[in-house]
């Protein structure tokens, strides 16, 4: 599973609706505006359902969740697989 790519399009069809607007993997979803207060709810929500993760409350900070890359290396520490696109 390209875990990226699914994240991606979470983001893309939840908080921007499909808006063409270009994502980089670093950029912080609360800097641009991306994801407000009950989007990161809606996220949490997301990766727990999708990866069959639990996130812990103390877990959801900016450093495990503001970006693609903050998300990726958060469902690594979790034991996720996170198979890319080649």
């Amino acid at each position: 599973m390209d875990v990226k790519a699914d994240l991606r399009t979470f983001i893309q069809t939840n908080f921007l609706l499909g808006a063409r607007t270009s994502i980089g993997d670093g950029d912080s979803f609360l800097e641009h505006n991306i994801i407000d207060s009950t989007g990161v709810l809606e996220l949490v929500s997301h990766l727990e359902s999708t990866y069959g993760i639990t996130v812990d409350d103390e877990e959801i900070i900016p450093e495990n969740l503001d970006s693609i890359l903050c998300l990726v290396e958060f469902l690594k520490k979790k034991g996720t697989e996170v198979g890319e696109a080649a």
